[in-house]
């Protein structure tokens, strides 16, 4: 984990969680130099969460009224939007609260060029999960506070993340990095005690600045005893989810199982936060095929599926964003059909990044491995061949 540089208490009163945070990110919001704040928001329905930018010069004593970072819901990866908020300078600094995923994500979009930290101070919660969109909207029902608190409480209180059966999505429960170690500030809530108080953790110099701004307490950070306990859970069945990808992945025919319901929307392509492409080569007429073609694949085969390409497509994806994956599942989310999209892409990510000793998102220094060249990378593959000294020949 990332080292803390300053530790703030932010008290808890009347064990109310949701408001204490509230209160923590209204004051952050009112710190100078904070022009406005990226928060998931509840909509005017009360019910769905989406990113809402707050401006600081608005001083309605409501505007932080539907602020809830603590819904178990995560409809996108914010790291698109905090791109876009950042693209170019505005002199104008943007506090962002993010998920670990979403951190991890935009420090791959910085790499990348499609964003910057200069103007910006990432806020990150200890993040237990979330449940899909589909899922969310049915268990939240006309209360969607209600649901925030019920989950909290069965996770603090019994270490278990599911609510009437459903548990939290498939990407969240195979999450290896619940904590957010790329932030500025994290919000601690493993191993506090949320009914009193929870911590405000500095990791950087800008965190540190900001903190000590607002005047809260200073104290001791709590111990990582609390996300020990969550990380062994989770990686068994990260472990176990690869295993049986596995499976999959050793056999076409599986794959192509896999990936038989998908009608080439594209939804997992614009979903996935790292996938930045400006034109991205499927919609574009290489694959879009003449209708002869179409009619020389039957004859040949017999029967062709259509739409054709969509396992193509997929691989091709994989290609391209295995380096990048944070495994963040908004793939799975977005897809209209159900695929466990997500379930490919991590387990084929895990296996490309540790072969290239890299983990996306993991630190803002690391150039992405495609743009790095290393002499005697991969000898079993390539094989090195012997460089020859002035004078001699190297023998075929």
């Amino acid at each position: 984990m990332s080292a803390t540089r300053y530790t703030a208490k932010i008290q808890t009163a009347s064990a109310d969680l949701p408001a204490a945070l509230r209160g923590f990110l209204g004051s952050a919001l009112s710190a100078e130099g904070i022009d406005a704040l990226l928060a998931p928001c509840r909509l005017p329905s009360g019910v769905r969460i989406m990113p809402g930018l707050i401006h600081s010069s608005n001083e309605a004593p409501d505007r932080m009224e539907r602020v809830d970072p603590l819904a178990p819901a995560f409809p996108l990866n914010g790291a698109r939007l905090v791109s876009r908020l950042t693209a170019k300078p505005i002199g104008r600094t943007v506090a962002a609260v993010l998920r670990p995923c979403e951190i991890r994500a935009f420090i791959e979009l910085v790499k990348l060029r499609q964003g910057s930290m200069d103007e910006l101070v990432i806020i990150g919660l200890d993040c237990p999960g979330a449940f899909g969109n589909r899922d969310y909207g049915r268990l939240a029902g006309h209360d969607g506070p209600d649901l925030t608190r019920r989950f909290w409480d069965r996770f603090l209180q019994e270490g278990e993340t599911d609510i009437d059966g459903t548990e939290i999505a498939p990407a969240c429960r195979s999450c290896d990095h619940p904590v957010p170690d790329g932030a500025d500030i994290r919000i601690a809530l493993f191993g506090a005690d949320p009914k009193k108080e929870i911590f405000a953790l500095a990791q950087t110099g800008k965190g540190e600045n900001l903190l000590k701004a607002l005047n809260l307490p200073e104290a001791e950070p709590p111990s990582g005893e609390a996300v020990t306990a969550l990380l062994e859970k989770r990686i068994a069945h990260r472990d176990k989810m690869f295993a049986e990808t596995d499976q999959i992945l050793s056999n076409p025919d599986q794959l192509a199982a896999h990936f038989a319901a998908c009608v080439n929307c594209y939804n997992c392509r614009v979903a996935c936060p790292v996938c930045y492409c400006r034109e991205c080569v499927f919609a574009t007429d290489v694959f879009n095929h003449e209708p002869i073609r179409y009619m020389n694949w039957a004859n040949r085969k017999g029967a062709v599926k259509l739409p054709t390409d969509t396992v193509f497509y997929h691989l091709t994806r994989l290609a391209h964003m295995s380096t990048a994956c944070v495994g963040c599942g908004q793939c799975t989310n977005a897809c209209p059909n159900d695929i466990p999209v997500m379930e490919i892409f991590k387990t084929v990510a895990h296996r490309t990044q540790a072969a290239f000793d890299y983990e996306a998102g993991r630190s803002i220094d690391e150039p992405p491995p495609l743009t790095v060249f290393k002499e005697k990378e991969f000898p079993e593959v390539v094989g090195i061949a012997p460089i020859p000294k002035p004078g001699k020949e190297v023998a075929s």
